[in-house]
C-alpha cells in the first residue's frame, strides 16, 4: 500500500485502498484486519481506518470473527450471481436510454473508453482492468441521463470488483470482454435502444456464467 495524502474524501481513499488489497488477493478470505497496519502501511491516523472498515462491514466484503474482529469475507457465488441478475435488468435500461438520449456523444467520446479498456487488458494489470471497466459502465450510466441509474448500482460495484479480482488473479478473463463493450456501445451510437440493452444485458448474463463458474470451481477446490 502506498502512503495517502490528506484530502477531504481520505475515508473513501482508505476504502478504496483496503477493497483493492482485498480484490488483489493480497487480504484473503477469512484474513483478519489490523487497523493498527493498515494506518502505518497508508500513513493516515486509525479513525478514517476504523470508518472504512465498518463501510467494508456494512457492504459484507469485511465480516465480525467473534473475538478476531473483522475478517475478509468469502465470496458467495450465488450473491455473485444475484449481483448480476439485478446488475443486467438496470443496466440493459441504461443502455436503451442512452441510445435514445445521447448516441451522437456515444459515438464521439465512445471509443477512447473502448482503447483504454483494451489498453489495460494488454497491460495485464488487475487493478486497470477493473478501473477500466468501471468507467465504461458509468459512462453508459451518464449517457442513460438518468441520475438514478449510477446511484442504485453503485452499491453492486464493491462485490463486481471482488468477483474480478478474484477470478481475474487465478484465471485468464474473456478475451471479448471488449469486444462485448464496443458492440454495445456501437449500437448506441447508432441509436439502437433494442439493440443496445439486448446487448447489455447478454453482456453482464454472460460476465455473471464465467464469474460464477470459476468462483463456484474455486470453492470446491479449497473445500
Amino acid at each position: 500500500m502506498k502512503p495517502l495524502s490528506l484530502q477531504p474524501n481520505l475515508v473513501e481513499q482508505v476504502r478504496e485502498a483496503i477493497l483493492e488489497e482485498v480484490t488483489s488477493g493480497r487480504l484473503a478470505p477469512g484474513e483478519r484486519i489490523i487497523q493498527e497496519q493498515i494506518a502505518q502501511a497508508l500513513g493516515v491516523s486509525r479513525q478514517p481506518v476504523q470508518q472504512a472498515v465498518l463501510l467494508l462491514r456494512n457492504q459484507g466484503v469485511l465480516r465480525e470473527a467473534g473475538g478476531r474482529g473483522l475478517v475478509v469475507a468469502p465470496l458467495d457465488p450465488d450473491d455473485v450471481q444475484h449481483m448480476y441478475d439485478v446488475r443486467a435488468a438496470i443496466e440493459g435500461l441504461a443502455a436503451r436510454r442512452a441510445a435514445e438520449r445521447n448516441a451522437e456523444r456515444a459515438a464521439r467520446q465512445g471509443p477512447a473508453y473502448i482503447d483504454a479498456g483494451r489498453k489495460a487488458v494488454a497491460a495485464g494489470v488487475l487493478a486497470r482492468i477493473v478501473a477500466a471497466d468501471i468507467r465504461f459502465h458509468e459512462f453508459v450510466y451518464e449517457l442513460s441521463g438518468n441520475p438514478l441509474i449510477a446511484p442504485a448500482l453503485a452499491p453492486y460495484w464493491t462485490h463486481t470488483q471482488r468477483a474480478m479480482g478474484e477470478v481475474v488473479s487465478r484465471d485468464e478473463a474473456p478475451r471479448d470482454i471488449w469486444d462485448q463493450h464496443a458492440a454495445i456501445l456501437e449500437a448506441i451510437g447508432r441509436g439502437d435502444g433494442a439493440r443496445a440493452e439486448a446487448l447489455a444485458r447478454e453482456h453482464l448474463e454472460r460476465a455473471a456464467g464465467f464469474m460464477v463458474a470459476r468462483l463456484r470451481a474455486q470453492r470446491d477446490t479449497a473445500g
